[in-house]
């Protein structure tokens, strides 16, 4: 084709209208780049390369097992024997639903017995027996706090370090600082329940004011095609031109539009997509996992089956060189506003199993040693009733928990008040789970940066930050 007739179909035909009208998706075109390595990836001053971090590394990938909606602390990780003494009480001043302060209710005791678990004497809540075959592999804090009582500012919250919308979520910083070893597979994985999108959708995994290339890729978490149009259609050769043609017209812009930050992850996303359709297939494939693994993780039960999935997939795709993978439930499922505790009990058969699995898995693969898994939701839920039988959001003091690289296991850190209302000892805010995280991936948060808005921005922006030591080993 001769390049004045090729400049003028750059200039005539808009890329929305021929991706309309090859309708191929990008799978048939990630295998032509495999057959035309002669087209370069374009020069981009974003990479996915590996970078070697500034600090000590102790985890080299992270699995953050998202829990949407809020799970309660006072009924999983925080037992209060003054709480259940109290119940049906009147809080006193000072006790108040930050929600709706007219909906503070009585005191509304857990109905669940709490046991200790490993060497270490975690307490734990019945609903969680998978997981207190584990306690001595894990910290947990029960000293939380967060700046936001709704859904999703509290969970942009967690996941960017601001309450407000539009920043990168830490997988993306995460991805930014350090690339990915395997060139093969994204850097960073969001996997979803099929069943639909979590609360906040895909901001759960923004690379916001970053560039696109270090945004989370979503990944169903399905027996059939986890990942859509990654498979060819047509003709092979008809593809091939066609999609490489179409390669080549993206290249020419990017020329003529230097800077264009959508382009350049297009551009590189194509080429990934084609390393993808021979290993990303592979990787989802659980079909290659033993009955056993199967069955330990909860695949062969329905009400295990979703969430073994999600977790099975996450440790394949860890051990395959994804960076940062990403577990998420539909909506809010730990909303407990009423029925918590049949709620609860459902909710924890459901995640219990894959959850202790997934850290067995890790431990005896030799993985659990470099990879941090994270298990938090975005607040707690109040000590006192919402209505008969519900707890409202509470961002005061709740709980989660971490395991793997450079974790102190059997650790309890910090502590809220009798009632679980507060956090009084050892707080540990948002800005300093981030730190922390950070640090054992090898990065300083002060010197982490991107240049935006005529600053340099930072995960931590410039909120205080107390690095959690006693949790480190």
């Amino acid at each position: 084709m001769a390049s004045d007739t090729r400049q003028e179909l750059i200039n005539l035909i808009s890329r929305r209208e021929l991706f309309s009208s090859l309708g191929q998706g990008a799978g048939a075109l990630a295998l032509a780049m495999l057959l035309a390595e002669q087209n370069a990836t374009a020069q981009s001053r974003y990479t996915l390369t590996p970078k070697k971090p500034p600090l000590p590394v102790k985890a080299k990938r992270v699995i953050y097992l998202f829990q949407n909606g809020g799970p309660s602390q006072v009924d999983l990780f925080d037992p209060k024997p003054e709480l259940r003494n109290q119940d049906g009480k009147k809080p006193g001043t000072g006790f108040v639903n930050d929600v709706d302060v007219k909906k503070t209710g009585t005191w509304l005791g857990s109905p669940f017995a709490f046991h200790r678990h490993g060497s270490c004497g975690m307490e734990l809540s019945e609903l969680l027996p998978g997981l207190g075959g584990h306690a001595d592999s894990i910290a947990l804090i029960r000293s939380m706090v967060s700046e936001h009582e709704n859904h999703e500012q509290a969970c942009c919250h967690m996941h960017t370090g601001m309450p407000q919308a539009g920043r990168p979520t830490f997988g993306a910083w995460v991805t930014y600082g350090l690339g990915t070893p395997n060139q093969n597979l994204p850097a960073y994985v969001a996997l979803l329940n099929p069943a639909g999108m979590p609360v906040d959708g895909s901001r759960n995994w923004s690379s916001g004011w970053m560039p696109p290339l270090y945004q989370g890729m979503p990944v169903r978490a399905s027996a059939d095609s986890p990942i859509l149009n990654l498979n060819i259609h047509g003709p092979q050769a008809a593809a091939d031109h066609r999609l490489a043609f179409l390669q080549t017209l993206n290249k020419e812009h990017l020329k003529n539009h230097p800077g264009n930050l959508d382009l350049e992850a297009r551009i590189t996303n194509f080429e990934l997509a084609a390393h993808m359709q021979l290993e990303a297939t592979d990787a989802l494939d659980l079909k290659k996992e033993t009955a056993a693994t199967h069955a330990a993780y909860g695949l062969d039960k329905p009400e295990t089956e979703v969430y073994a999935r999600q977790c099975l997939m996450a440790r394949r795709l860890a051990e395959r060189g994804v960076r940062f993978v990403q577990v998420m439930m539909t909506g809010q499922p730990w909303d407990t506003h009423s029925d918590n505790s049949n709620q609860l009990k459902s909710l924890c058969k459901s995640t219990d199993k894959p959850v202790a699995a997934l850290l067995a898995d890790l431990k005896q693969r030799g993985m659990l040693e470099d990879t941090l898994v994270i298990w938090t939701g975005e607040f707690g839920r109040t000590p006192f009733a919402e209505g008969k039988d519900g707890r409202d959001h509470h961002k005061r003091g709740f709980s989660m928990w971490m395991a793997g690289g450079g974790i102190k296991g059997g650790t309890v850190h910090g502590a809220t008040d009798e009632f679980g209302y507060s956090a009084v000892q050892d707080i540990v805010t948002v800005a300093d789970l981030h730190g922390t995280i950070l640090q054992l991936l090898g990065l300083d948060y002060r010197s982490l940066s991107y240049r935006f808005d005529s600053r340099d921005q930072r995960l931590t922006d410039v909120h205080p930050v107390s690095i959690v030591k006693q949790i480190l080993a």
